[in-house]
C-alpha cells in the first residue's frame, strides 16, 4: 500500500505535465499526494475497520481534497449511494490494501470487485481493480514476473506482451482502465527496483500519479521492501490520519516495508 502511495507522489508532478524519460528527481518540491493516496488509505481503513465503502469514500473524500475525477467528486458530494457505471482508472489507483490483506485468489478477486462496484461497476472497472489486485497478491506470494504475466493477461485479456519502448512514443493521458493498468503492469514487469517500476510507469507520459501508484504497489509486493530514504520522504508529505491507518493496517496484516 505504501508503494501505491510513493508511486502517487512521485508521478503527481508529471500528471498534466507529460515526461517520456525515467531520469527526473524521485521527489520534486511540487510533489504531493493526490485521490490515488486517499481512496487508497481509504480502502485500507476499510478492511480494517469492516465499515462501509460508500460512507469511507465520502468520508475522506470530503476531507481531504485532492484532485478527484469530475465524476467521483460529483458523486462525492452527493447524497448518491448508488455507483455511476465508470471505468476509469479510480478503481485500479486504490485497490493496493486488498492484494495484501487476503489470503487466496478467491478472496482476493471478490474484494476487489466490492472495492470497485461501489462507484466502478462497469466490467473494465471491476476487471482493472481485479488485475492489480491479484498481480500484488501473486507478487507478495512468491510468483515470478512471468507467472505474473502469464496469469494476469490469461485471466483478463491484457495484452503485456509489448514492451515500453514500444509503448512510449504514441502513449498518452489515459483515464480508462483498459488503457491505464496494462502499461502500468508492464512497467512493474520491465523495471529492476521499486524505484525502477515507478520511474517506468511515469515515462510512459499518461495518467502519472495513477500508473505510478500501480506499478509501485506491485513493486512493493514482489521486491518486499521500500528504500528507507524513499520512505520518509513520502510519509513527510501526508496527514498524520494517513500515517495511522498505514500503520495500523501493517500492523494488522503483517505487511513489511
Amino acid at each position: 500500500m505504501l508503494g501505491a502511495i510513493i508511486g502517487d507522489i512521485v508521478g503527481s508532478v508529471y500528471e498534466h505535465d507529460a515526461y517520456k524519460d525515467t531520469d527526473f528527481p524521485l521527489f520534486s518540491n511540487r510533489a504531493t499526494y493526490t485521490d490515488d493516496t486517499v481512496l487508497t488509505v481509504a480502502v485500507a481503513h476499510v478492511l480494517l475497520e469492516n465499515v462501509d465503502y460508500v460512507d469511507t469514500f465520502k468520508y475522506f473524500g470530503r476531507k481531504y481534497p485532492a484532485g478527484y475525477g469530475s465524476s467521483f467528486a460529483e458523486w462525492m458530494y452527493s447524497e448518491r449511494r448508488e455507483p455511476y457505471n465508470s471505468y476509469g482508472n479510480g478503481s485500479a489507483m486504490r485497490v493496493s490494501a486488498v492484494g495484501f490483506a487476503f489470503n487466496s485468489v478467491a478472496e482476493v478477486l471478490f474484494e476487489a470487485e466490492r472495492s470497485a462496484a461501489v462507484t466502478h461497476n462497469h466490467p473494465e472497472g471491476i476487471k482493472g481493480a481485479q488485475a492489480v489486485a491479484l498481480a500484488i497478491y501473486l507478487a507478495r506470494t512468491g510468483a515470478s514476473k512471468a507467472e505474473i504475466k502469464t496469469e494476469i493477461s490469461t485471466r483478463f485479456g491484457y495484452d503485456l506482451a509489448r514492451t515500453l519502448e514500444e509503448i512510449r512514443p504514441h502513449y498518452s493521458f489515459k483515464v480508462s482502465c483498459q488503457e491505464s493498468v496494462p502499461e502500468s503492469i508492464i512497467a512493474f514487469l520491465e523495471a529492476d527496483s521499486f524505484e525502477s517500476s515507478v520511474r517506468n510507469a511515469v515515462s510512459l507520459g499518461g495518467d502519472a500519479d495513477t500508473m505510478a501508484c500501480i506499478a509501485g504497489s506491485i513493486a512493493q509486493a514482489f521486491y518486499k521492501t521500500i528504500p528507507a530514504e524513499i520512505i520518509s520522504q513520502a510519509e513527510a508529505l501526508l496527514p498524520q490520519e494517513f500515517l495511522a491507518v498505514i500503520r495500523q493496517f501493517y500492523a494488522r496484516f503483517g505487511v513489511s516495508y
